[in-house]
């Protein structure tokens, strides 16, 4: 079955509004350093799972030296990251590319950091990408993501709601059930980091943002209907953040040493 870009323009423009330039997950330049802290990887091969418009592996290139190959699904985005390391003069630095669902296209031990965020989110069989990071991983490299998940509670009227909002695929796990993958997955030294109590209060602030300040030039770029459709998402979304049933997260584990 082929891909459905779910991301249209209206969301990305959305996104780059809220969380900056290239970025389609919160943070910026903050998350990404977040994410590659204690990896080295300075002068590094990365792989970027779910790289969306290509802001993340950008920042990487830039700040560590390193050659980033940055994928996803969905072949717009990936026109607009291309786009976007041709107008920094990084093409040779930074490459991006469609894949398909599945194995990925790239020989066993070829990175040495692999990097997502939001990919396992929206991706069902969690099993077999995890499986298929840690092939590429050189021995000793490490797997890290940031991800958002739930609760363990059974999915409220409210979740539900969002979800509708939200108009994007969503397989969401808890962080305990996100380190167990790892592990299964042959990670080693796995650790978790509940994000939750930094993204509640972030998210409150985006609110009263795009309802506020921002809300002139969402209705500018986007037109008023998409405009009111992401205030209202995006209240829902504090809606289930702050009851704590959407959580974020970051999970990091390492292919052990050859030998090891």
């Amino acid at each position: 079955m082929s891909h459905e870009n779910e991301y249209h323009d209206n969301m990305v423009t959305m996104l780059e509004l809220i969380w900056g330039e290239g970025y389609m997950a919160p943070g910026g330049a903050g998350n990404v350093a977040k994410l590659l802290d204690g990896t080295k990887p300075r002068g590094k091969r990365i792989l970027d799972i779910g790289c969306g418009i290509g802001g993340p592996a950008l920042e990487m290139a830039r700040g560590h030296d390193a050659e980033v190959v940055g994928i996803d699904l969905e072949q717009p985005l990936i026109d607009r990251a291309n786009a976007a390391a041709h107008r920094f003069g990084m093409t040779g630095q930074c490459t991006f590319q469609v894949v398909e669902a599945g194995p990925l296209p790239f020989e066993d031990e070829s990175f040495d950091v692999v990097v997502s965020s939001g990919a396992l989110t929206q991706t069902d069989d969690k099993a077999a990408l995890l499986g298929e990071a840690c092939r590429v991983l050189k021995p000793g490299g490490h797997m890290t993501c940031y991800e958002w998940m739930k609760s363990d509670a059974e999915l409220s009227d409210d979740m539900r709601y969002w979800f509708r909002m939200e108009e994007l695929t969503y397989e969401m796990e808890t962080l305990e059930q996100f380190g167990r993958r790892f592990e299964n997955a042959g990670f080693v030294d796995v650790v978790t980091t509940d994000a939750s109590d930094w993204y509640r209060e972030k998210a409150r602030r985006e609110y009263e943002l795009i309802k506020g300040s921002l809300y002139d030039k969402m209705v500018e770029l986007l037109g008023s209907d998409a405009a009111e459709h992401f205030v209202e998402d995006w209240r829902a979304m504090v809606v289930v953040c702050e009851s704590g049933e959407m959580r974020q997260g970051y999970c990091r584990g390492r292919r052990p040493a050859r030998g090891a």
